[in-house]
């Protein structure tokens, strides 16, 4: 219904505004005190004022780091609440030399940081309000200039390990003219030591190295006995270091009264106890001599009951006996034996033998070898509370089995089985209350290590937790009185890592899948030609890569980023074998994904961009001209374009979907081409004790096409550079998160700033003739809001 003049309208305006006012009011203003000293000046707000010559950033990192140098006594106690106001409770009392205590701290911190000669000056002012005598501090900093990075030596008294230190001098952390720190030093060291350790030099440690830092000017040793002179170069030295600081750095070695902290260590023998208690005493057991012993090449497994093979042993094992010890391989092995699920604990200790061989023994504890779960989940159709009239009843069950044949492989068998009923059903039908049923069950394989059919590549040997995967699935969905979907598919494929990133390799993917088509279904295609490209009968065989990243900000570790990028192929090969041809989809599917979130003390800032594109190349054969609908985008949901329900948003303008459709029809919408990008500033409402309200605000930008002119012969469907904008739809909202530290519950509201389905104002909103409902041509009454619920966070 269009408006003109509506109360609720004008109300909701005047809500905004009351926000905007108190939003740009003083933070001053929106705070209040409880529990104060009474007649005496309290602690009420505190400020650092930083001047100096850096970025932006790191202006943003030290006023960061330097509130947490505060004397306690002078920190406030401020707590947010309801995201627009404050609370002080209990602040303490104020006391002048508390101030000169932080600028010690301050200072030497800043020190560490390489600004040594930073300028700090400090200030108080007194306020009476009422009865409270409020006193703000203020800390001024000049910080200077950072010290920079002269020349840089190494002078190790072994020339074994200066040799190893000067061929790895181009990765070391101290480069001339680069800044100062002390952090960077210490990381140098660690570097340094590291380098020694993963050499074979097993006792070093890092006791034995250290920066040397000479920050003398070498004029100041010149000869002169002419007083004039001598004070002439104390001045310029005192205006160099002002004005352009730097410091030459040498890192030297500790003279050794143990002269084995010299010594190269070597492997010796590997010794397994693959069935470890967690109350038992490694000293003990390396004492027990009640232990079956079988030998393996270069040590033994020492057991009890015979539950394991050596071969999950030695896949993780990256070292071998006559290597020289590696302390990087050493950690690599303990993290690879402590991923398999068939370990809760691994323990792996070095023990000395014959001067310079170090035999391992490893102490491993079995986790639980078999675990059954059940779960009922109950659903309701969440994509717009109040509309939908669809609740899920699912029951899960899965058997865990993790460590099948005595090789550490866990198997994984699940069994769902579930109905969606139309609670809501207005025919008054009994037999019209069972609308889908759904059933599945899979059988999932985790092989340690990677099995290859050829000659084992040692290249390998520098990936982390290593996985082989076999899945097998069979599913059944009978949707009432519109289709039936028998599907099988399986998959192999590895898994590893390398670092911060993880791989996915899938060489084969099969998926065969069978839809009966009934007569509802059939009428609705009649009605609705687009929909046919939605259930085209055809399978698949593909091959699939995805890789996946996750870093911090270098300089601003409070900076998270994830990256993802997939590719699948599919009917490349097979599609030209007599028989398959035309009878499977031939596609290239390309999806990339990019986040980012960046914490404050209270609150948080997170983006998110999507884009993803499948194209079919198999021409319009009898299985269609686009991506199978299972493998297609959509859009719409509590964690997609959240203005619009579930898979209802686009195909770009067209509004195909909607014509001639009754208002309760199939409306789904698939496409081969998907962009969106997401915004959301996160801030905390309320805490009681580990529970917490929060809220946010946030905008969703996207939408979803086709690219092929055969997919549809409405051209609005498909994505035009030139109809780019207009296609664009765009999404505003807030909503309230419920964080109950294991789990989050989200309830969003989102309403319709651009509809590209919108006849109107070139789908944008109107304020003036503002609507809660939009009236398509067909005289169906779209919805401009949607209220979603969700679990979790939406990116």
């Amino acid at each position: 219904m269009h408006f003109k003049v509506n109360t609720r309208f004008y109300s909701t305006i005047g809500f905004i505004f009351t926000l905007l006012f108190l939003v740009s009011c003083a933070e001053q203003k929106r705070t209040w005190v409880r529990n104060y000293p009474k007649n005496q000046p309290f602690v009420y707000d505190n400020q650092i004022n930083l001047n100096g010559n850096f970025t932006k950033d790191e202006k943003k990192r030290l006023l960061t780091n330097l509130q947490n140098y505060w004397d306690d006594s002078l920190k406030v106690p401020k707590q947010q609440q309801f995201g627009l106001f404050y609370k002080i409770k209990n602040p303490p009392v104020f006391d002048t030399s508390n101030i000169l205590r932080s600028a010690l701290f301050m200072n030497s911190y800043l020190n560490a940081q390489g600004y040594y000669y930073a300028d700090l000056t400090n200030s108080y002012t007194i306020d009476t309000v009422k009865d409270q005598i409020r006193t703000s501090v203020f800390m001024n900093i000049n910080a200077g200039k950072n010290i920079s990075i002269d020349e840089v030596t190494i002078e190790m008294n072994d020339s074994s390990l200066q040799h190893l230190a000067s061929t790895e001098s181009g990765k070391s952390l101290l480069k001339k003219n680069k800044p100062y720190s002390k952090e960077i030093i210490s990381n140098e060291l660690d570097r340094l030591v590291g380098l020694f350790r993963k050499s074979g030099y097993y006792k070093i440690t890092r006791e034995d190295v250290y920066a040397y830092v000479d920050s003398n000017n070498t004029k100041l040793f010149s000869l002169t006995t002419d007083p004039f002179e001598q004070a002439k170069l104390l001045s310029e030295i005192a205006k160099a270091k002002k004005e352009n600081p730097n410091w030459d750095i040498t890192i030297k070695q500790r003279e050794l009264e143990d002269s084995s902290r010299l010594i190269k260590y070597h492997i010796g023998n590997l010794h397994y106890y693959p069935e470890t208690k967690i109350s038992d005493v490694p000293d003990s057991l390396l004492k027990d001599k009640s232990f079956f012993e079988k030998k393996i090449p270069n040590g033994s497994i020492r057991y009890k009951k015979g539950l394991f093979n050596y071969r999950p042993m030695k896949e993780d094992t990256y070292f071998s006996k006559g290597d020289v010890y590696n302390e990087q391989r050493f950690f690599k092995t303990a993290n690879a034996l402590g991923q398999l699920p068939a370990w809760q604990n691994v323990d792996i200790r070095p023990e000395i033998r014959d001067k310079d061989t170090l035999d391992m023994y490893f102490f491993m504890t079995p986790a639980v070898k078999q675990s059954f779960t059940v779960d009922l989940e109950a659903s309701r159709n969440i994509a717009d509370i109040g509309v939908t009239n669809l609740l899920g009843i699912t029951t899960n069950f899965s058997y865990n089995n993790r460590n099948v044949w005595k090789n550490a492989i866990q198997s994984v068998a699940t069994v769902r089985t579930g109905v969606e009923l139309n609670i809501l059903n207005s025919t008054n039908q009994p037999d019209q209350l069972f609308q889908t049923f759904l059933f599945n069950v899979g059988h999932t394989y985790i092989f340690p290590g990677i099995i290859q059919p050829f000659k084992p590549w040692k290249g390998l040997d520098l990936l982390d937790n290593k996985r082989t995967l076999w899945s097998v699935n069979l599913g059944y969905v009978d949707r009432r009185n519109f289709y039936n979907i028998r599907n099988f598919t399986t998959s192999y494929g590895f898994e590893w890592k390398k670092g911060n990133s993880s791989f996915l390799y899938k060489p084969i993917n099969v998926e065969l899948y069978s839809i009966e088509k009934l007569d509802s279904l059939d009428q609705l295609i009649i009605k609705n030609p687009f929909l046919k490209a939605s259930f085209n009968e055809g399978s698949i065989v593909s091959q699939s890569f995805s890789f996946v990243k996750t870093t911090k900000g270098s300089r601003n570790p409070a900076k998270d980023k994830f990256y993802r990028i997939a590719v699948e192929e599919a009917g490349g090969l097979f599609g030209f074998i007599p028989g398959l041809k035309g009878n499977i989809y031939r596609y290239l599917k390309l999806e990339t994904e990019y986040k980012q979130s960046v914490k404050f003390p209270k609150s948080e800032l997170a983006y998110r961009a999507f884009a993803g594109m499948g194209y079919n190349y198999g021409g319009d054969t009898i299985i269609g001209p686009t991506l199978p609908f299972y493998k297609q985008f959509s859009a719409g949901g509590p964690n997609s374009m959240r203005a619009w329900r579930l898979r209802q948003l686009g195909l770009g303008s067209s509004n195909q979907s909607e014509r001639d459709t009754a208002a309760n029809a199939f409306r789904d919408r698939f496409g081969d081409m998907q962009l969106e990008f997401n915004v959301e500033y996160r801030f905390q409402l309320a805490s009681i004790g580990s529970f917490k309200i929060g809220s946010a605000l946030y905008a969703d930008i996207g939408n979803v096409w086709n690219i092929k002119r055969a997919a549809s012969t409405d051209i609005d469907t498909r994505f035009s550079l030139s109809n780019f904008t207009r296609d664009m739809a765009i999404g505003i909202g807030t909503g309230l998160r419920f964080d109950m530290s294991y789990f989050l519950i989200r309830l969003d509201f989102a309403y319709k700033l651009k509809d590209p389905l919108r006849a109107t104002n070139n789908g944008w909103m109107s304020i003036k003739d503002f609507t809660w409902n939009d009236t398509r041509p067909n005289g169906i009454k779209v919805p401009n809001f949607a209220l979603q619920l969700g679990i979790g966070l939406p990116f």
